[in-house]
């Protein structure tokens, strides 16, 4: 089979490029000259232009002398280009996952793994562990696809993601943030959704000082803007926003330099920031806390799974360190992070 990331020729030109590579006549690359010193990088430059010219119509010329060759044979040199091809790629993928993982996706999750990581890689010399973020849309669409090894994702599996394998390391919840100066304590469900939906645009409508609120938004794809949704019966067309943020600092940092705004992010995140310093406090729902006990404890409303995902039963390199993120001998780097460990 083809392989995941293996490209595919676009057209009968590209197709030809990708034959010639294979029988050894590479075709030339404007991405291959090198130069050195002001001189050289000028020179680079005009060969860079000049050079796509002379590919096409190299290519083209190969074309028509292949357009001579019997359909069978054309048909047989064309499977042989794109088996190559797939063979590289499926070679490259094997190599990557005895040595090296590769996760992606919640920008929540992913300060944990990348502590996890570091404990891994020392316990395992040689071993690799690559985090990146990008929501938990982007992890799980990237399990899904075999473009990571193991995706990362602040939620639990939807129904329409069954084929998917979750497994939690811990447990987080989603609470309101303001800055740490605005008098206001707290604020009742509709008064969030007045505010989130443009109802209520002045802090004095709800006690505090005569000034416009800013609204601060999660960007889509993020499970946290999921959750909160849900659970204050919203949509992402109500919302109004005077700014969209990606990850959970961002929306720290945009509350804490604006007395005015308003938030909404990681409990863990926000109580580990709040408690170095941070200029926000978290808000509770209804008469609970916002804080890690109440999450532990299931008393908070807006609590949440982080896990692992993986697009079939893992093995290898990464059902070790999946094994290594859900046992005991993480569990302080799971507190210091301010998430709930999962106890079996």
């Amino acid at each position: 089979m083809i392989g995941e990331n293996t490209r595919l020729p676009t057209n009968r030109i590209d197709m030809l490029i990708e034959i010639d590579s294979v029988f050894g006549n590479s075709p030339h690359r404007p991405d291959t000259v090198t130069g050195s010193g002001s001189v050289g990088k000028k020179a680079s430059a005009t060969c860079c232009m000049a050079r796509p010219t002379v590919r096409r119509s190299t290519a083209a010329a190969r074309f028509r002398r292949l357009k001579e060759f019997p359909l069978s044979n054309r048909l047989f040199t064309c499977l042989v280009a794109l088996l190559s091809a797939s063979i590289v790629s499926c070679s490259s993928a094997n190599n990557r996952s005895d040595h090296q993982l590769v996760l992606t996706g919640s920008s929540t999750v992913a300060p944990l793994v990348l502590e996890m990581a570091k404990r891994f890689e020392s316990q395992h010399p040689g071993v690799r562990v690559d985090v990146q973020t990008g929501g938990s849309s982007r992890g799980i669409a990237d399990a899904m696809r075999g473009l990571a090894d193991i995706g990362m994702a602040s939620r639990s599996l939807r129904e329409e993601e069954y084929e998917l394998h979750a497994f939690a390391i811990a447990r987080d919840g989603v609470c309101v943030i303001l800055h740490r100066d605005n008098p206001i304590e707290a604020l009742t469900d509709a008064q969030i959704v007045a505010i989130y939906s443009g109802e209520i645009v002045n802090w004095s409508d709800v006690g505090g000082h005569d000034a416009p609120i800013t609204v601060v938004n999660k960007a889509a794809g993020r499970s946290t803007l999921e959750l909160f949704l849900e659970y204050f019966d919203l949509s992402s067309t109500e919302i109004r926003a005077d700014v969209v943020i990606g990850d959970n600092e961002q929306g720290i940092k945009t509350v804490a330099g604006n007395s005015n705004a308003i938030g909404y992010v990681s409990i863990g995140t926000a109580e580990f920031d709040a408690s170095a310093g941070i200029a926000i406090k978290l808000l509770p729902v209804g008469t609970v806390a916002a804080s890690v006990d109440n999450v532990a404890t299931g008393s908070f409303p807006l609590s949440r799974p982080l896990n692992l995902v993986t697009r079939s039963e893992p093995n290898g390199l990464a059902a070790t360190f999946i094994e290594f993120a859900r046992s005991d001998s993480v569990h302080d780097l799971i507190r210091e992070q301010y998430f709930v460990p999962i106890v079996p």
